[in-house]
């Protein structure tokens, strides 16, 4: 029975009422699925003909349970559909805009839609007394909310947002297919909000749904959801690459990829996913060039394999870039190694990185106490001599006084003692951090993110 086990005494759980702009496949199928936590939903849409669906207690969609839902919200009086924007808003106190946002034809996504329901609801609030959240459910570009739609919003309403009027972001995460059980059960639940009570709001609209709640700021909400989409595209596109890899092999990708996802502790799981600096070592760099040799003689396109070895350049190149945009100043690199606590230099970014900086005729000092030149063997010394002769010349004893000689300090990774001589001594100097370690943001230098 809809909601019926979350009908308490003196009414539903969290009940509000609802208006959502856009009745395509996600404003269907929230429609129904609020009308089942409770709420009062009214949905708007231009076109007569799913108004009149919905009215019929009819889904406008085709999708598992949706049928069933949509019948017994409209039945229980829960749930219908007009065309007037402005009624709409006057009979709810939080509307959702869910309408489309086609791509166009230079591939940015066509924001027009959105504009025109924000500001439609804009101008049904001028005047009014009684507070309203608006919430863009429709995927937009970082920046869009608080950039584009709340200067919309605030003139159609003719009013500054945040005391009577909130806004915010609210992404989706509806898979076709599963849509009704993905409302139910989401990843979290994500709220972009500018401000304590459009957060409160939109918070109160998911009661009954079990997931984390994380309150965020639109920008970042925003782009979820389209790394989100664009994570789950590379996943199919690298399999289906590996796939095409492999049987120039005769091995079976599916068996190989099957027993590749049972490591949830590096393959599928939160492992890598951070941003930092570019990738080295003696595995990654040589692995991906094996995967790519075997795809060159088997004649199997890898275009995603080779873009990742360019991408990690790109990353080097920005790293240069970043560094370069200070002018030739003295710099201090911290850590050689390709990670900290060793002293394995083969196809470090670190070491490609201070050669580069050395090319461009940086004064250059580098501390790695765990790059020992009188202890460097085989492989990994042929490598450093190989690329950066003279290294022995650029390595610095002591943390504190190349800090001191410094006036560009390039953080790849320390121990507690040198990083301790960065926080103590880098005040006022320009800091780029190539590993995103937020406590040195506090440290008074002019701080600088490689890719933040």
């Amino acid at each position: 029975m809809i909601g019926g086990s979350r009908r308490l005494a003196g009414g539903w759980i969290g009940e509000m009422k609802v208006a959502i702009f856009g009745l395509g496949y996600v404003g269907a199928v929230s429609g129904a699925c609020l009308a089942e936590l409770g709420h009062e939903v009214v949905g708007v849409d231009v076109s007569g003909a799913k108004v009149d669906l919905i009215n019929r207690g009819e889904a406008p969609i085709v999708e598992e349970m949706i049928a069933e839902l949509t019948a017994q919200a409209v039945q229980l009086g829960k749930f219908r559909a007009i065309t007037d924007a402005a009624a709409a808003v006057h009979a709810s106190e939080i509307s959702l805009v869910s309408v489309g946002t086609p791509t166009a034809p230079d591939g940015t996504p066509d924001l027009s839609y959105v504009d025109h329901v924000v500001a439609e609801i804009g101008a049904a609030l001028k005047g009014r007394r009684e507070p309203h959240i608006v919430v863009i459910r429709s995927t937009v570009p970082p920046g869009a909310t608080e950039k584009r739609f709340a200067p919309v919003l605030e003139q159609a309403a003719g009013e500054k947002l945040g005391q009577r009027i909130h806004l915010a972001f609210n992404p989706e995460f509806l898979r076709e297919g599963r849509s009704v059980r993905d409302f139910h059960q989401p990843p979290f639940t994500i709220i972009g909000a500018m401000s304590d009570a459009g957060f409160e709001g939109v918070k109160r609209l998911y009661d009954g749904v079990e997931s984390e709640t994380i309150r965020t700021d639109p920008a970042t909400a925003e782009s979820i959801k389209l790394l989100s989409n664009a994570w789950h595209g590379l996943k199919v596109a690298f399999a289906n690459e590996a796939a095409r890899i492999l049987k120039t092999a005769g091995v079976d990708a599916r068996k190989a990829l099957e027993i590749f996802a049972k490591d949830t502790v590096l393959n599928i799981s939160p492992a890598y996913l951070r941003p930092g600096f570019a990738f080295g070592g003696s595995c990654l760099p040589k692995d991906l060039r094996a995967m790519i040799s075997i795809a060159d003689k088997g004649q199997a396109s890898a275009p995603i394999m080779k873009a990742a070895i360019a991408s990690n350049e790109a990353h080097l190149d920005a790293a240069l870039a970043a560094v370069r945009a200070c002018g030739r100043r003295p710099v201090v690199l911290f850590g050689l190694a390709f990670k900290p606590g060793t002293d394995d230099l083969r196809e470090s970014p670190y070491v490609a990185l201070a050669e580069r900086l050395i090319g461009k005729g940086y004064a250059l000092q580098i501390v790695d106490p765990y790059v020992d030149a009188s202890r460097l063997m085989g492989k990994n010394k042929e490598f450093i001599e190989r690329e950066i002769p003279h290294f022995v010349e650029l390595m610095a004893r002591d943390a504190e006084d190349a800090v001191d000689a410094a006036e560009i300090i390039v953080y790849g990774h320390a121990t507690g003692v040198d990083k301790g001589a960065i926080i103590e001594r880098g005040i006022g100097k320009v800091l780029i951090d190539l590993s995103g370690d937020k406590e040195l943001e506090l440290c008074g230098a002019d701080y600088r993110g490689v890719g933040w």
